[in-house]
Parts: structure tokens; C-alpha cells; sequence
């Protein structure tokens, strides 16, 4: 590789390479000098790449390092030394664990345990190592023990480096020991050579800073937040957003944005200026301005064709996804007024229409193209264009509402109109025609004298005139959804089929010789009836009992039998879990130290898990919240089973993901009354995983979403849900088509504005 020293004139960067491997979003990226490349993914994985030396233009996968449960962040360099001859790596996750690999064998060699919350950056320091993490704290390690601890911010520290002088910096809502304001939350810091730090930010920007901390500069470009930014030995400096592109700044200006078929978390320069990106759909590219290096004419033009299918599926006319628009069936009906317009989907474009009122049909206009300054045009709303379509909040929990209005209406007609539409009461007509005329501009509005209330028959409401209704302001807020009280089970069971599936699977021991031992007599078949009969008469559940033999029997086969053959077994222990006795007498066996809840989730968890196994399970530790006997053991034994059930927000089964959702939403009650802040805060970072999780169905967001809602309102994690950018969370599902959704966004956006 060319040596630090060289100079690079900016020339415009084009596609050198496409790294695939990773199955869910490229997360992180680290230069492992010239060993080769490590990513990070949502798919928990970290891979490793190496240069191809048939082809020096492209890097081959050489490594693929598993071992964490959740998405993995941040990675760092451990150059070659006695303990790794050919380096080690470090990463970092959303499971609160840091893994040490070593890359010759690419085994892990120290397992760091300490964090609450995801780890967010890894720094060295000489042989030390030094991570950052939601949680607010900074650890420093050695070998694989913590040395040092220290809360170096009171909000979530998203980032960590160490400059040439030793300082270490970090990043959240200020960088400490040199810099100090507010409203900017750091997502990720870099060295600016010979300079400074450079710092990127929520806000779209970056900034360089001096060490003495005085803003040297401010770059704007970027429409949404910056997740990282590197420097180069040249001058240049790469950032990534997730807008969709990669900017490349000299001298402060933007002199490229490259384009990506999705948010671009991560990008880095090689040593020989290079740039690596990763992006949400799972794809490491590389990029040069080396003609020699640059990717073949085939690779060029599929890129160019990922790009336009992905715009494709996001292309806006008039302010909406073309997806949204009406189709052509929509022209049917007649407009209101001449001249009217109306926008409709026409295969994969937008397509203007005017109602013609003396022909009485609508007139195409002609296409609608979005261009750069579409945020000037006027506004859309079902195809309809208006001078205004304003966001209402009506409060109390409801969704936002869209507003339409056009200044050659009567405001207090809209009004009227409106809230019919919307179902809402008609009180709300003061607050609604004061809305309109304060964000109109029409100050100086005077109501026509002759304008009766078709409903009251009164005048219409006069703008300055003393309100009868109360400030909404100064009202309790309502919410729809939370707190969650009580605690959910999984109490129906198919018994019938329970017991089949247990004969069919004791049948498939009996004839295979090997496994012969293991399969049950026709008593122990007897006993399982038995169970099952008890637990069907659920009238008689306070009177009757099992014997000791029974749950003796169940115990056995838990231990005894094959992985795949216990789903229906456990189906059976979610249910005695329910039952008074069956619960007390299970529990005898749950506070030995042979812990059979445990040992049977770590049986069902382990790779590859079936999700028969996992769905029973799930259920089953879930149904021991509804026997406070058990509260004890769940909050003991807390961290190990949702590190050990993390596995299922990712699971493409919608029942297990509806289990674990569950399972979150009881925890998240249980240790709201326990008053356990480091409990609540495990909880809410897997609510938050699975709230943003783009498979999840809507049946378990809702509940991920209620148990966030809930720890914010009665939990003691309120400020750690806001460092978490809850409230992009929040408004995203305000958005939604889906009115739990909506309405569960709705709650946890006003709790999060309550001081």
C-alpha cells in the first residue's frame, strides 16, 4: 500500500468492489492495517476479509467470527503481537458484551462482561482496552478482567477514541475535557490529522473541533443523522448518514455524495485513500479513485441498477411515495370545484389531473417529477393538492391527524368538515379555526357576519375572544395504552395434539435401537394422561394435586430426551406452571442448583435452535409471572435468560416473536414494581431492538412498544430511553396505518415530553 505521506487530488470516487456475506445491515468497519478488513453486521456476526491476491481489486470473506446474540457495532484493530502473531480483533455489541478474537485461529480468547446496555465504541490504550456503552459508563479492561470504571457523561456515550497524546474522547451529547454544548448528540468521533476531532452528528452535520475546543469548522450536506466520520492523511474526510449516501468533504465542502441502496452506517479510508461503506442492505463496498482499481463495466451497471430499484421503491411525487397515490380507479369520482387537482399513480409515475366542472371530467395536466426544491411545492393529501396539509396533535394519547386546508376556504367550514371526518368532537372547533388562522397568517381573518353554526346555531367562534374550554395544557395527560398492569400468559392448550406429538415421538425411540432407552413405558405414557387430565379441569384447580412421580416423570424426559423431541414436553410445563400445585411443586426443582428452567433453555437455545422449541419455551418462562413464587427466580436469573432468549426478536417465526414480546412486556411490570434500574434498563434495550426491528409483525411491536412506553412513564429509564433516540421510534409509529400502533406511539411521544 502507498504510505500516509501521499497526496491525493480529489478525482470522483466509482465502485471498486462489493463485499456480500452478511445477511442483515453492515454495521461497523475496521482497517486491520494491512492484514485485511473486519465488518460488523445485525446478523451478529463479525467477518473478515482479505485482499484477493488473484485479483487485487477485490477482497475475499477469509474469517466469519460468531459468538454474539445480538447485532454487532463497534470492532477494533489489536496490531500482531506475542499474545496474536497475526492480530486479534475486538467487538462490541447489543448483547452489553465485548469478545477479544484472535485472528490466526479465530477463536475467542476473553469474553468481557460488564456493561448494562449495548457497547457503542472500543478504544486501546497500550495493551488496555477501553469501552463506551449506553449505559453512560466507560470500562477500561485488561486481559479479560475490568480494571476501572467511570460515568464519564449522564447520557448515553455513543463513541470512543484515543488521540496521539493519550486523551481519550467520547461522544453523546457533548464531547468531555474540551468541548462542552448542547443540543448536539454525537454519533461518531474521528482523528483529524495534525488538526483536531472530528465529530458527527444527529443533526446532519459534521464539525471539526481543536484540542482546545474551538469550532474550526461546520459541514452541511447530509439531510438526516451522521453516524461516522473518517479522515484521511490527505485532507479528505468521508461521512456516513443515513440519508442513503457517503460524502466525501475537502477544504469543508462536499466534492461527492455516493449514493447506497440504504442508511450508510459506517465508512473508513484505507491507507492508500480507498473508502469502505457499509450499508443497511447487508453489502461492504469499496470505492477508488485508482481507474486500475475501479470495478469492471458488469459490476458498474449493476450497481447503477441496485440504485434505481431502490429509489424506485422510495420515489415521491408531490410529497408522497408513488405507492400511496390513487390509482387510476380514483378519477371516477367527480370533483368539487373547476380547476381542482388531483395526482394518481399511472404505473410507475405520478400523473397531474384538473377537474374540468362545465364538461364534467377530469383533464390530465400531465407527469408530476419531484425535483430538489419539492419541499417548496404545494402539499399533497390523497392525491389532492392543497395550499396547506398541516400535522394536528390532538393530544391524549390519539394519533397525529392530517389537516388539509386551502386559503379560499372559510376556516370555520374546514373546521366543521374536518372533525366530522375524524370522529372527534365538535369542542375542539375553537382550538381547530385558531390553528388554521395562526399558521395561515391570517391574523386579520374576519368572520362573515351572516355565518351561522349549522350545529348550534350560534355565530361562528371569533378569534381573540375569552375560550370557554380549559387549557389543554394544564390537563393530566392521557394515555391509551400505558402503564401496563398484570401480567399476560399463554393459557389455551391443543392437550389432544400434546399428547399425540408426545406418542409419536415416544414410537420414533422405541424403534431406533440406540436411542431405545430413552422412550416411556406405557404407565409413564399413563402418567403424561393423567397430568394432562388434571390439567383440563381447570374448575377443580384449586383442590387438586399432582403426585411427586408425575413431575418426577416430566423432569426426566426434559433431561433425558433429544433436543427436537421436547417441544411438546415443555408445552406440558407451561401449562403446570399455571396450575397452584403443579407450580409449587415444579419450583422445588427450580431452586436446587440443578435449575431445570435453565438447563432447558440453554438445551432449546442452543445453534441451530428450532423454533418449536423456542416458541414452548418462551411460553412457558413467560406463564411463571402469573405465580408471584416465581418472582424471586425471574429476577435472579433475569439477564441470563433474556441474553439467552435474544435470539427470538430476530427469529422469522411471528409466534416466537409474539412470545418474546411478551415475555419483554412482564418483565418490563415485574421490574417496574421491584424499582430494579439496571433490570429495567436490560429490558428496555430489547423492547427497543425489537420496536426497530424492520421484520417484526405489528402484534409484537405493540407489545415491545408498551413495555417501553411503560418503563419510561413508571420505570426509571426514562433519560436512557431518550438517549436511545426513542422518540424516532415513537414517530415513526405515530405515522403508522395500524391504529394500536399509532396510538402506542402517541403515548410514549407525550411521556417523553413530561419534565
Amino acid at each position: 500500500m502507498a504510505s500516509n505521506s501521499m497526496d491525493i487530488d480529489f478525482k470522483e470516487y466509482l465502485l471498486r468492489c462489493q463485499l456480500r456475506g452478511h445477511e442483515d445491515d453492515a454495521r461497523g468497519i475496521c482497517i486491520c492495517g494491512n492484514a485485511g478488513i473486519a465488518t460488523s453486521s445485525r446478523d451478529r456476526t463479525v467477518k473478515f476479509w482479505t485482499l484477493d491476491e488473484s485479483q487485487k481489486r477485490n477482497y475475499t470473506m477469509s474469517k466469519i467470527l460468531l459468538g454474539h446474540t445480538s447485532f454487532v457495532g463497534p470492532l477494533a484493530w489489536i496490531p500482531p503481537n506475542e499474545d496474536f502473531p497475526e492480530g486479534g480483533i475486538m467487538s462490541g455489541g447489543m448483547d452489553t458484551l465485548l469478545f477479544v478474537w484472535n485472528l490466526m485461529t479465530g477463536e475467542k480468547v476473553h469474553t468481557l462482561k460488564g456493561h448494562k446496555l449495548q457497547v457503542t465504541g472500543i478504544a486501546l490504550d497500550g495493551s488496555d482496552v477501553v469501552s463506551s456503552s449506553v449505559d453512560c459508563t466507560l470500562r477500561r479492561w485488561r486481559g479479560s478482567q475490568q480494571v476501572e470504571e467511570w460515568e464519564a457523561h449522564k447520557a448515553a456515550i455513543q463513541a470512543v477514541i484515543k488521540l496521539p497524546s493519550g486523551e481519550l474522547v467520547t461522544g453523546n451529547d457533548f464531547i468531555p475535557s474540551f468541548i462542552n454544548f448542547t443540543n448536539y448528540t454525537v454519533r461518531g468521533v474521528a482523528i483529524m490529522p495534525n488538526l483536531g476531532i472530528l465529530s458527527a452528528s444527529h443533526d446532519g452535520t459534521i464539525r471539526l473541533w481543536a484540542l482546545s475546543g474551538e469550532l474550526l469548522m461546520e459541514m452541511a450536506g447530509h439531510t438526516s443523522i451522521v453516524y461516522s466520520v473518517d479522515a484521511h492523511a490527505s485532507g479528505l474526510i468521508v461521512s456516513a448518514s443515513e440519508d442513503c449516501s457517503a460524502k466525501i468533504w475537502k477544504d469543508g465542502i462536499c466534492v461527492q455524495s455516493i449514493e447506497h441502496p440504504g442508511c450508510v452506517w459506517d465508512a473508513k479510508f484505507l491507507e492508500n485513500g480507498d473508502i469502505v461503506t457499509a450499508c443497511s442492505d447487508g453489502i461492504v463496498r469499496i470505492w477508488t479513485i485508482d481507474h486500475e482499481r475501479t470495478a469492471d463495466t458488469v459490476d458498474l451497471d449493476s450497481f447503477a441498477s441496485q440504485i434505481s430499484q431502490y429509489k424506485l421503491s422510495r420515489k415521491r411525487v408531490g410529497g408522497l411515495k408513488l405507492e400511496e397515490l390513487p390509482g387510476l380507479d380514483s378519477l371516477k369520482t367527480p370533483g368539487s370545484s373547476d380547476g381542482q387537482t388531483k395526482v394518481v399513480r399511472e404505473g410507475d409515475n405520478g400523473v397531474a389531473y384538473a377537474w374540468n366542472m362545465r364538461e364534467q371530467k377530469w383533464d390530465k395536466i400531465g407527469e408530476v417529477v419531484d425535483g430538489p426544491d419539492d419541499n417548496m411545492k404545494s402539499p399533497v393529501l390523497n392525491g389532492v393538492q392543497y395550499d396547506h396539509v398541516f400535522d394536528v396533535d390532538i393530544g391524549d394519547g390519539e394519533p397525529i391527524r392530517k389537516l388539509p386546508y386551502n386559503r379560499s376556504e372559510n376556516p370555520y367550514d374546514v373546521a366543521d368538515k374536518w372533525l366530522l371526518n375524524e370522529n372527534l368532537p365538535l369542542s375542539y372547533r375553537q382550538q381547530i379555526v385558531e390553528f388554521i388562522l395562526q399558521n395561515t397568517g391570517q391574523k386579520d381573518f374576519t368572520p362573515d357576519p351572516l355565518f351561522r353554526d349549522p350545529y348550534t346555531g350560534s355565530n361562528a367562534y371569533v378569534p381573540g375572544a375569552p375560550s370557554k374550554f380549559p387549557d389543554a395544557s394544564s390537563a393530566k395527560p392521557s394515555y391509551k395504552h400505558i402503564p401496563k398492569r398484570g401480567m399476560l400468559a399463554f393459557d389455551t392448550a391443543q392437550f389432544d395434539g400434546i399428547l399425540k406429538k408426545i406418542s409419536e415421538f415416544n414410537s420414533s425411540l422405541l424403534s431406533d435401537p440406540e436411542k431405545k432407552h430413552l422412550s416411556l413405558s406405557d404407565s409413564d405414557m399413563s402418567r403424561f394422561n393423567a397430568i394432562v387430565k388434571i390439567l383440563k379441569d381447570t374448575s377443580h384447580y384449586h383442590s387438586s394435586r399432582f403426585a411427586d412421580v408425575d413431575v418426577a416423570l416430566m423432569l426426566q424426559v426434559l433431561k433425558t430426551w433429544p433436543v427436537a423431541l421436547l417441544f411438546p414436553v415443555i408445552d406440558v410445563v407451561r401449562m403446570i406452571v399455571l396450575h397452584p400445585d403443579g407450580a409449587a411443586k415444579l419450583m422445588q426443582h427450580v431452586k436446587n442448583q440443578d435449575d431445570i428452567v435453565i438447563e432447558v433453555i440453554k438445551k432449546v437455545t442452543a445453534s441451530p435452535p428450532l423454533p418449536a422449541n423456542l416458541l414452548t419455551c418462551l411460553r412457558a418462562v413467560t406463564n411463571l409471572f402469573k405465580n408471584t413464587c416465581y418472582y424471586e427466580w425471574l429476577l435472579n436469573h433475569r439477564a441470563e435468560v433474556l441474553d439467552a432468549l435474544s435470539c427470538c426478536c430476530s427469529s422469522s417465526n411471528k409466534n416466537v416473536q409474539l412470545s418474546y414480546a411478551t415475555l419483554i412486556l412482564n418483565y418490563a411490570v415485574l421490574l417496574i414494581e421491584k424499582k430494579d434500574e439496571e433490570g429495567q434498563s436490560q429490558v428496555l434495550s430489547a423492547a427497543l431492538e425489537m420496536a426497530e426491528g424492520e421484520t417484526v409483525d405489528s402484534d409484537s411491536r405493540f407489545r415491545a412498544m408498551v413495555a417501553i412506553g411503560s418503563l419510561m412513564l413508571e420505570g426509571l429509564v426514562r433519560r436512557v430511553a431518550l438517549d436511545f433516540d426513542v422518540l424516532t421510534i415513537a414517530k415513526t409509529a405515530k405515522s403508522s396505518k395500524e391504529a394500536k400502533i399509532a396510538e402506542i406511539g402517541a403515548d410514549i411521544k407525550l411521556v417523553a415530553k413530561q419534565s
